[in-house]
């Protein structure tokens, strides 16, 4: 029996593709092992939206060929996707597959056959299944592949191509079944989610997903359903009302921002003003007693002046996030950004990357603290010890840390616990 390890990069998209892949493989016979053991195959799903990730994705394949120089290294995902003559020049890899290929991995390895489509060309959905989860607790289920918006600094439109839908009674289907296995959350998780169903017909934005949201909801063993990033100019009074009168709903919302500025935000070809994006956070909160509201910032931006990221500061403080992710601007070749004028100096990025990274600890101690003493129903995880207690902790539908004790309870329970006290958040 063929032993083969998986490594996987990037977002949780691929995440739910590493699943698919790995589940694929063992149906075929293989035995799968941890990636740091010794194997006949190493398979890297690698990332490409940054240049760090682009050396982290080179790092594995060298790392999985050093391991056993006699194994077959195979190039999975956005970094083969960006460029595979590149990915193949390097002696650690052996095979490439790009996004759209990795349903046939199992067939291209025992072919020793490079896979690499022309990914803007493609236009139907790939099916990947999965029958579990190494979450445990939670699933994520994939249900959009591709995006459209082409911001100036971003390449996953180019290896990632365009808006592709996954059909709802497929989706269905597999949200049962992870269900019947005993799974109560599910993330519906995309590269664009807020385009789902776009390219079924007419619809606009947010209807397909509500519909597909409706559906989800009539699973009698599912609890939670959780939404992965969403982009702001969904939320409209009727999606957020829709969804709040849904009570499997997490609010939970991650509304990509990127920035605090108005010109900055237009050289980066977002597609609202920051007066929109903060209309859209107030209509969460008018429909959501206290909705977890996360994002991500980009710093540094070619042409931020210390103007404009002041202006950034001050609507992040304005906002009051849950949590940010703050992301250094790294220039992506192909794409616009790459080749604007005034790029920032790294020293300058770090700077302000520390200045937003000390915002959002504090603004996330914050919404934590107004759970301080209240009961609320977490998602039992995995196994730790807080104050010499051994526990399990778990996460509130707004996704704020809880604790159980260990005595009668198991992961993947829902218990009402009192969140903060001894504990902590």
């Amino acid at each position: 029996m063929k032993k083969v390890a998986f490594h996987n990069l990037g977002c949780k998209v691929n995440a739910y593709e590493t699943e698919a892949m790995l589940q694929q493989l063992e149906s075929r016979g293989y035995e799968i092992v941890s990636f740091g053991e010794t194997a006949d195959v190493y398979v890297v799903n690698t990332c490409s939206v940054t240049n760090i990730a682009d050396r982290k994705s080179r790092q594995m394949l060298h790392r999985a060929k050093k391991k056993n120089p006699d194994a077959l290294v195979v190039a999975v995902g956005c970094y083969a996707q960006a460029d595979p003559g590149r990915a193949l020049a390097d002696d650690a890899v052996d095979l490439v597959v790009g996004n759209d290929q990795k349903g046939r991995l199992a067939e291209l390895i025992e072919e020793r056959t490079n896979g690499v489509l022309d990914i803007g060309a493609v236009r139907e959905y790939e099916e990947l299944t999965i029958s579990g989860s190494e979450e445990h607790t939670r699933a994520f289920l994939k249900i959009q592949d591709g995006c459209n918006q082409f911001c100036s600094y971003c390449l996953i439109p180019y290896v990632r191509g365009r808006v592709r839908s996954r059909r709802e009674e497929e989706v269905v289907e597999e949200a049962a079944r992870l269900s019947d296995k005993g799974f109560q959350e599910i993330v519906l998780t995309g590269i664009h989610l807020s385009s789902y169903g776009l390219d079924f017909g007419e619809a606009k934005m947010g209807e397909p997903l509500l519909h597909l949201i409706e559906k989800l909801a009539e699973i009698p063993g599912l609890a939670r359903i959780r939404l992965g990033s969403l982009e702001p100019r969904i939320v409209t009074e009727e999606f957020a009302a829709a969804l709040a009168e849904n009570p499997k709903i997490c609010p939970h919302f991650h509304l990509s921002l990127q920035s605090g500025c108005d010109e900055t935000l237009k050289r980066m070809n977002r597609r609202y003003t920051t007066g929109e994006y903060y209309e859209k956070c107030e209509i969460l909160r008018a429909h959501f007693e206290h909705p977890a509201i996360t994002t991500d910032v980009i710093v540094g931006f070619p042409g931020e002046t210390e103007e404009e990221f002041e202006a950034t500061r001050q609507f992040l403080e304005r906002v009051g996030f849950y949590e940010m992710h703050v992301f250094k601007f790294s220039r992506r070749k192909g794409t616009k950004a790459d080749t604007m004028p005034d790029q920032v100096p790294e020293e300058v990025k770090a700077k302000r990357s520390a200045v937003l990274l000390e915002m959002t600890e504090r603004h996330s101690r914050e919404f934590r603290n107004f759970y301080e003493g209240k009961q609320g129903e977490i998602l039992l995880e995995t196994e730790t010890v807080r104050n010499g207690k051994a526990l399990y902790e778990g996460f509130t539908k707004e996704y704020v840390k809880g604790y159980a004790e260990t005595k009668d309870h198991r992961p993947g329970q829902l218990v009402t616990v009192a969140l903060g006290g001894e504990y902590g958040f």
